[in-house]
């Protein structure tokens, strides 16, 4: 499966620190339900063999949805689950060493910042790009903020689809407008919600007009 622009619509993160009444399987279910079109499972203190275990899992939901499964810096558990694909970060290990590891057929995605780590990124195999954070976040507080023109150079200077991430919410989704965005990453508004799939509903057709823009 290679990456399209359509994945990255709405791109759910997961953080399991929104785990209330409901499994974080229940709240994955309930956002595929809502027609999020990517999902990335992040986990930063599970050990390995839970982590494989829930890898497993939501793979098999994401398939029963066609929606693609991307792990969070794991290359090993992107393997072993038979992920879709990966995402790493500018302190992860090199794009291009990912990129020998799991082949051409696995998706990989890089966050970047600026245009340097972005062509970099691309140079070394990224199948798309996650920028950001495009405002002020609390899922990820060592995150700096990345303005709408650092955000427009990037989607301008990469031939590869560019999702935006972080503190992104129904009230400030439209204004990513023109940016030249693919779609959104998404984690506490889908997460945090009380009703996940309502919430995802409402954010896809928001995403559809900044994508559409």
């Amino acid at each position: 499966m290679r990456c399209v622009k359509k994945n990255l619509l709405l791109y759910a993160v997961t953080d399991r620190t929104w785990c209330g009444v409901q499994t974080l399987a229940e709240q994955v279910l309930a956002a595929l339900y809502g027609g999020i079109t990517m999902l990335q499972l992040r986990e930063k203190q599970l050990a390995p063999e839970l982590f494989l275990q829930e890898a497993k899992l939501m793979k098999a939901l994401c398939r029963e949805f066609n929606v693609p499964l991307i792990i969070n810096d794991n290359v090993e558990i992107a393997l072993a689950c038979q992920a879709d694909g990966v995402h790493i970060g500018q302190d992860d290990m090199p794009v291009a060493e990912v990129r020998k590891q799991v082949g051409p057929g696995m998706l990989i995605g890089v966050s970047a910042s600026n245009v340097d780590e972005a062509r970099a990124a691309v140079a070394g195999g990224a199948d798309y790009l996650g920028v950001g954070a495009v405002f002020p976040t609390t899922t990820k507080l060592d995150a700096d903020t990345v303005g709408r023109e650092t955000l427009q150079a990037i989607c301008a200077a990469v031939p590869v689809p560019v999702c935006a991430i972080g503190g992104i919410n129904k009230d400030n989704l439209l204004d990513l407008q023109g940016t030249g965005i693919a779609g959104v990453a998404v984690v506490s508004a889908i997460f945090a919600s009380r009703d996940i799939k309502a919430g995802c509903q409402e954010l896809k057709q928001l995403a559809l007009q900044v994508a559409a823009s």
